[in-house]
């Protein structure tokens, strides 16, 4: 990462961290420079500020910022790593939680709900804690409770805040120019299109990828890179296992309040980080396309569609049992007709709104729910935290794992 050696000449309200380009339409999030006064001297100030400097010898420190640069905000320049982290996503806090700061999130959408989630893969890691149960519940954020946290960053998408009912372009230039920068990817989940001040400006960045610009701006590219070594190793491992193409699964993931009457169907092959833990292991899509990602079916679409494996959201909460799911759906005419309730392939998934650390877990159990036969069979134990699996059957080292996360490797 490269360091700015550029002399600031303007201060910030907090003089530590601050934008250093424009981003979006002609530089509405350029640098904050300060916030009102003059910045030029008369010449005698500047004869007698010379004149000073010269006798005492002033020495200046070294000048310690540096910048990073993520779509949509453009660069933004810090002076050293932000301490308070408000998140709105899960994806972002999972970030800081990789690099050893989920103690510092101080907001995360469903608090209480990702929270339980988080914990359930957490189990298997010795050492690692996250508590994120009390945390403001960030989903319908407004300025003012952004003002009260007084966070250091903002690692959320400003792009996507402002579709909030109550938020417009002149809020998110005032909490980044008052507060304290954005600087998050969110619209690369599905690759959705942004609204008309973003046009143009956009990009898409995989999981993997963001987290990298995440680490830059934490000042952790070294937990970065160690961690980024298990995911390459992962997608090694499962992409040396994958069988023939027309020996795969077709697959189809579903969310349901209630799976007897309301269900949404979520397709795989798509591209953005909601996928990123299923896409690697290239199944079929169930749909071959014939829906969009999120429609509601119901079960005779779902055996029109036939897959042979069906994955169920928030299957990992402990208040979901798989087993009542399979129940379910084999006590219905039509969903006892489906392949995969058929053959007992109905599986838990945990959360699409992953973290690193979620989605080495989610790539070793979709691999696992797809590929047994490469990469061992699913435990079919029923609610309680992820699975222990035999140490020759893991994907991935926890202890490895655990180590980087706090910091002792």
């Amino acid at each position: 990462m490269e360091h700015d050696e550029t002399p600031r000449t303007g201060l910030t309200r907090r003089d530590y961290v601050k934008y250093g380009g424009a981003a979006v339409g002609g530089g509405l999030l350029a640098g904050c420079t300060g916030e009102g006064g003059s910045e030029s001297t008369t010449d005698a100030e500047t004869e007698s500020t010379t004149e000073t400097a010269t006798e005492t010898e002033i020495e200046t420190p070294e000048d310690s910022s540096y910048s990073v640069t993520m779509s949509p905000v453009g660069t933004v320049e810090f002076d050293e790593p932000p301490q308070s982290i408000f998140t709105r996503l899960t994806h972002h806090a999972g970030m800081a939680f990789a690099l050893g700061r989920g103690d510092d999130v101080n907001a995360v959408n469903g608090p209480a709900y990702y929270d339980t989630t988080w914990k359930q893969f957490t189990a298997r890691l010795p050492g690692v804690e996250v508590d994120w149960a009390d945390l403001y519940p960030s989903w319908e954020t407004s300025k003012e409770k952004l003002y009260e946290l007084d966070s250091d960053v903002h690692l959320a998408d400003p792009a996507w805040v402002v579709q909030l009912e109550q938020w417009d372009m002149a809020d998110i230039e005032e909490v980044a120019e008052n507060i304290s920068p954005w600087f998050g990817n969110s619209l690369s989940a599905r690759h959705a299109s942004p609204t008309d001040e973003w046009t143009g400006d956009y990009e898409y960045y995989t999981l993997w990828e963001q987290f990298e610009k995440v680490a830059q701006m934490l000042r952790e590219e070294e937990r970065y890179e160690a961690l980024a070594a298990v995911h390459d190793d992962v997608l090694a491992t499962t992409e040396a296992g994958l069988p023939p193409e027309d020996e795969r699964p077709s697959v189809v993931l579903l969310t349901a309040s209630d799976i007897e009457n309301q269900v949404w169907a979520y397709t795989v092959g798509n591209p953005g980080f909601m996928t990123s833990h299923i896409r690697p292991l290239a199944p079929h899509d169930a749909f071959e396309g014939s829906i969009e990602s999120g429609s509601t079916v119901d079960f005779e679409a779902l055996l029109e569609a036939d897959p042979d494996v069906l994955l169920f959201l928030s299957g990992m909460q402990p208040s979901v049992s798989t087993n009542d799911l399979r129940a379910t759906l084999e006590s219905d005419p039509v969903a006892a007709e489906i392949s995969a309730v058929q053959n007992g392939r109905v599986y838990p998934q945990g959360a699409r709104y992953q973290g690193p650390i979620l989605n080495l877990f989610q790539l070793e159990m979709s691999a696992k729910q797809f590929y047994p036969e490469a990469f061992g069979e699913w435990p079919t134990s029923d609610g309680g935290p992820y699975p222990e699996i035999p140490e020759d059957e893991q994907l991935f080292d926890r202890q490895h794992v655990a180590d980087i996360i706090n910091g002792e490797f």
